[in-house]
C-alpha cells in the first residue's frame, strides 16, 4: 500500500523559495505530487534515489494523522545531533505549521527511514536553548530556512527525533 505523502517537504520549500512567500493551490498540489514521487523513489531504491537534496541528507518521516489515524510519509532534510536527528517544520515560511508537525504533536511516536534502515523514534519540539544551539547549524545546512523564517511571524520549530527502544 502506498502511503499518502503530506504537506511539508524540502521540495515544497524549494518551490516556495522560487515562487515567493505564498504558494498557490496549484503549487501546493504540484509540491505534494513531487513529495509523493520523492517518497516512492526513496522507498523503492532504499534511498539510492532521493537521499540528497540541496546538498543535504534526506529521510522519510512517517506520522499518524491526528484526524484520520492514517499513516503519512514525507521526505525531509535532517541533521544528526549525537544519537538524535533534527528536522525543521518550515513549511516554506507559511504562517501555519505543516500538517506533519501537527500530527506528531498529537502522536509523537514516528517512523523514520534513512536509506534502507527503518527506525522507530519519538519526536519533540526543541526547547529554546536547543533551538538556539541548532538554528545556526540548520542555516549552515540550508540557508533557505532564513528566508522562510523571515516570511512568517511564527518561530519555525526544530523537531528532535530520539530513537525508541
Amino acid at each position: 500500500m502506498v502511503e499518502d505523502a503530506t504537506s511539508d517537504s524540502d521540495v515544497v520549500s524549494v518551490l516556495a523559495e522560487i515562487s515567493g512567500p505564498r504558494l498557490s493551490p496549484m503549487h501546493d498540489r504540484a509540491a505534494k505530487s513531487l513529495s509523493t514521487l520523492h517518497t516512492l523513489l526513496y522507498r523503492a531504491t532504499r534511498g539510492i534515489i532521493g537521499r540528497r537534496l540541496v546538498d543535504n541528507d534526506m529521510l522519510l518521516l512517517t506520522t499518524v494523522g491526528r484526524c484520520t489515524g492514517k499513516r503519512h510519509t514525507i521526505p525531509l532534510l535532517y541533521l544528526t545531533d549525537g544519537d538524535d536527528l533534527a528536522i525543521v517544520a518550515s513549511w516554506g515560511g507559511r504562517d501555519d505549521h505543516p500538517e506533519w508537525y501537527l500530527n506528531l504533536m498529537t502522536e509523537p511516536r514516528v517512523g523514520v527511514q534513512i536509506l534502507g534502515d527503518r527506525l522507530r523514534m519519538s519526536a519533540r519540539t526543541a526547547g529554546s536553548e536547543e533551538r538556539a544551539r541548532l538554528w545556526p547549524r540548520v542555516l549552515d545546512a540550508y540557508n533557505g530556512y532564513a528566508t522562510y523564517q523571515a516570511r512568517t511571524e511564527r518561530q519555525i520549530p526544530i523537531v528532535i527525533l530520539t530513537p525508541r527502544v
